[in-house]
Formats: C-alpha cells, structure tokens, sequence
C-alpha cells in the first residue's frame, strides 16, 4: 500500500514515518499546488494526507484505489467530502491538536489589540517614547468578548478570557445551552461586543459571514479576532469599516489569500495586526497533528476505524455545527 503526502510546510515527516512503517506502508511526499499535479501523484495512491492541495470532486473523480483522504488540521474545506463520500472514501481530520495554543493565540491577540502592543512597540523603535500615542485605552475588565462559534477552541478562550474580567458571549446555531457565557444571536452579538472573535468552519453558508452589513452592526470601538479561516471575513468590507471607522481594528492569524500580495492593503494598516496562520502551532502540536493524521490513514487502510472521522454520510450536510472548531 502507499500514502501520498500531496503538500507540506513541516521540516521533517518523522512522525508519519515512523507510523506508517509499523504497518508496511509506504509513504511518498510531493508539494502539489493544483488539481493538475494531485492527479497525478495520487492516481493510484491508496491513502492521502494534505494540508493546502485542493481535494476536490474532479481530483477525487480521478483516484483508482484511494481509501482515505486525512487533512493535517482540523478544518477540511479544502476536501470534496460529498465526493469522497459517495466513492466510499473516509475524510479524516484531527480535532483536537491544538485547541491550547489556538485559544491561546486568539486571546494573545486580544490582549495586544486591547493594550496596543503592536502599535507603541513600532513607535518606540522610531524614536517616539509617548503613551500618549495608545490613547485611547479603556480598561479590560468587563468589556465583552462575542465568540461566533462554541466548539473546544472557543470554549477554552472564553476561560482564559474570564480571568481577565471579560463578560464572555456566544453566537452558535447549534448550542443551545452553555455554562458560563450567554447564549446571543448573531445580530445581538455584534451589537454587543467590544471584541469578536471567529471560531466557525468555513463552509458555503459561512464564507464572507463577517460582511458590510455585519460591520455596520459592530461597536465602533469593536476589535474583529479571527484564528478560524480568512474568507469568513469579506476583506474588501474589513478594509472600508477599518477607513471608516466603523471598527476600530482587526487582529488576523488568517487571511483570504495566504501569503497576502504584498501591496494588500491591510498590510499597510496601523490598526490591524497580522501573524502567519501560526495560531496552531507548538513543538508539541505539530508532532501531535503529524502523528494523528498518520494514524487516521493506517486505521483506515488496516481495516480499523480512525479515531478523527468526518464521513461517511448519506448526505453530506453543508452547516456542519460550530463544534468542529
């Protein structure tokens, strides 16, 4: 049997070496970028394991004998899963890699946007010793943090959070009871909240959920977090609230396109703080992603059910819940 590693950004594939050769599989690795190259490296592979390739229905139209597609994270929008699902192929992700660090990164986020580290840090490289040029700066406690979404990332930021003295409120279709926060909609929320931050999938009903009108309901004081995907966010409309001082600014781990061009306009911005997609990312969780998706595929290729299994589903649903963040 052999595994294609269709794409990676890891210095060593150890780990999913050192799994898969336990059960005598073998492992290729290749840095695909388009349908056009998955294709071809994947034809006849029997198990995949991707991060950024496209996986979708043409490629997966494509696979001879493949029996699983397992994604390096926790999301896999970029997976046809109702096109695995109907040729019986499982869909694989790890859930549960990295809900420390991520919960952590978004409330690093926070903390930075709230006290503008960023900012006075940049002024005091360039000479400029001043306070004055944070101002204004209210105090934390009992500011409101929205979370859209409340699966285990934003259930372990809204702790973190409290023990700033945050008041902590959550917009998720599918909870319907919560300890510890308010349960608002989505609306009430950015209504509400000095702080939003996005913890939801990325799918055909979320894609650009956070748009102009979303920003014309938003605290003009507001802070927009997103550790999720980019294109939750219509950027053209983040980049007209931030000039028009709808919101006050934006602290982005993601963006629409990864790397931005180098002339995007957030880039340029004063107001928005911007990391490189690294909200996921320790020592320890990177070994811990790279060893689960490894166990995902040898599961399935060994006639074992894997521990992280988004499908199969007759019907595929397209609103899967807040949880899987």
């Amino acid at each position: 049997m052999k595994v294609v590693i269709t794409d990676y950004e890891y210095d060593s594939l150890l780990p999913e070496e050192t799994v898969l050769k336990k059960h005598g599989i073998e492992l290729e690795a290749h840095q695909c970028q388009t349908e056009e190259e998955v294709i071809e490296v994947c034809r006849y592979a029997d198990g995949i394991i991707s991060q950024y390739a496209p996986i979708s229905r043409r490629v997966i139209e494509e696979m001879q004998q493949c029996q699983v597609i397992a994604r390096y994270g926790i999301g896999y929008d970029s997976v046809d899963v109702p096109s695995a699902s109907e040729k019986g192929i499982a869909v694989c992700n790890v859930t549960d890699y990295c809900i420390e660090e991520v919960s952590d990164h978004a409330v690093t986020l926070l903390l930075n946007a709230a006290r503008k580290v960023s900012l006075l840090s940049n002024r005091v490289k360039n000479g400029i010793w001043d306070f004055n040029e944070a101002k204004p700066v209210p105090r934390l406690t009992k500011q409101t943090l929205g979370l859209i979404g409340f699966g285990n990332i934003p259930r372990k930021v809204a702790v973190k959070a409290a023990v700033f003295g945050l008041n902590v409120i959550v917009f998720d279709p599918f909870v319907t009871q919560a300890d510890g926060v308010s349960l608002v909609s989505f609306d009430k929320l950015l209504a509400s909240s000095d702080f939003v931050s996005i913890h939801a999938p990325l799918n055909e009903k979320t894609k650009g959920m956070i748009d102009e009108a979303a920003f014309k309901k938003m605290k003009q004081n507001a802070v927009l977090i997103n550790t999720a995907r980019g294109p939750l966010i219509d950027e053209g409309a983040l980049v007209k609230a931030l000039r028009e001082r709808e919101i006050a600014g934006a602290a982005l781990d993601v963006m629409e396109q990864e790397p931005p061009v180098e002339s995007h306009t957030l880039l340029s911005m004063e107001n928005v703080i911007i990391t490189p997609h690294v909200a996921w990312y320790s020592e320890e969780s990177e070994v811990e992603l790279k060893t689960k998706a490894a166990e995902n595929t040898a599961a399935v290729l060994t006639g074992k059910k894997p521990a992280y299994l988004v499908n199969p589903l007759k019907e595929e649903r397209v609103d899967h819940d807040f949880k899987s963040i």
